[in-house]
């Protein structure tokens, strides 16, 4: 009796499997696309805007500024601030539910290499063209890590993001003093490619295995996507949230007042610094905000803080990455950026 031969079949389901491929990939390039396009009009538009007038204007009914006389509450701020990092926000989840489908744990190990130097490089490159803001980057730091269990080039991409935002830089080589544009570059170097290596070293024995979601095999279809969607918005969003509303009580903590330069400049930085870790504010906001601590009084240093750690952490992102491992890695990330933020300022400040 003849058997019938399985080959065609397998190689048609093979075949199959690798259109989906195809297809998963181009619409992972198209939303990634779609956010640089996005990022960068914008950008430009901001850059054009100050090349033009000279000056940055914040926004008032985000974050409290001196010279304002809007009242608002946390609460409307909040939604003020999820109006302006909306878009990007669903952005950054959409990229994360594709990555979290297509992207299996094999082919992570397969990007990112072995050793700390590659995929630390991977990481923070793969960053920097999002140009999304620490809050809208975390869901992008929560399926990296899950997915590949690799924490260094996690922390990267999330820390490039926002830190090592092109635009961003350009507009502080523009506005402020090259001391201070340089030291944020640097700063934000450090932390990108040398501190989140260091924190991976510190804990990567002490950190159990982290849990995949799915196995290499599963089926490239719409039900996966939306489903995968679903979880990384119920896993991220919510904390994102509580971390946005936390941070909108500390903003009104901001000491623009009392940063004077009859204030010791270490203590001016440091407090600068303490306030800029846990506070969420949208792209570029932490130009403005050192522009006004300088004509403030405050020193030179207490700008180069904010812009060192406005930027690259926030409550949201920190209640992320405590999620996903656990609060001494968030509070040790908070510390380097913490101690990079004052090393800047004091640097400048010479």
């Amino acid at each position: 009796m003849k058997t019938l031969s399985t080959e065609p079949v397998q190689a048609l389901t093979s075949e199959g499997s690798k259109s989906k491929a195809i297809y998963a990939a181009l619409l992972l390039l198209v939303i990634v696309g779609a956010l640089v396009t996005y990022k960068a009009t914008a950008a430009l538009g901001v850059i054009h805007k100050v090349q033009s007038t000279g000056a940055f204007q914040p926004r008032t009914n985000v974050l409290p500024v001196p010279g304002s006389n809007l009242q608002i509450n946390v609460f409307r701020r909040s939604l003020n601030y999820f109006w302006v990092i909306g878009l990007a926000l669903i952005f950054g989840i959409l990229i994360s539910g594709v990555v979290r489908v297509l992207v299996t744990p094999r082919r992570w190990t397969q990007l990112l290499g072995n050793g700390y130097l590659r995929p630390q490089l991977v990481g923070g490159v793969a960053g920097m063209p999002l140009m999304l803001c620490s809050c809208c980057v975390a869901p992008v730091f929560s399926t990296m890590y899950e997915r590949s269990a690799r924490l260094g080039p996690s922390l990267a991409t999330a820390l490039a993001a926002p830190s090592l935002n092109p635009a961003a830089l350009i507009l502080t080589f523009m506005l402020f003093d090259p001391r201070i544009a340089v030291t944020r570059l640097i700063a934000a170097i450090l932390a990108v490619f040398l501190a989140t290596a260091v924190v991976e070293r510190l804990f990567k024995t002490r950190l159990k295995a982290c849990p995949l979601s799915s196995d290499d095999t599963e089926p490239l279809t719409v039900r996966a996507f939306l489903r995968s969607w679903a979880q990384v918005a119920l896993r991220t969003v919510p904390l994102i949230i509580v971390g946005v509303v936390v941070s909108m009580i500390v903003a009104r903590w901001l000491p623009f007042g009392i940063l004077a330069s009859t204030w010791g400049k270490l203590v001016a930085i440091v407090v600068v610094a303490l306030i800029a870790v846990p506070l969420a504010m949208p792209t570029f906001f932490e130009i403005p905000l050192a522009l006004i601590l300088i004509s403030a009084g405050a020193p030179a240093g207490a700008a180069v803080a904010m812009l060192i750690a406005g930027p690259a952490i926030n409550l949201p992102s920190l209640f992320t990455i405590t999620r996903a491992t656990n609060w001494k890695v968030a509070a040790t990330v908070a510390g380097f950026i913490l101690a990079l933020a004052i090393a800047g300022g004091l640097l400048v400040s010479l």
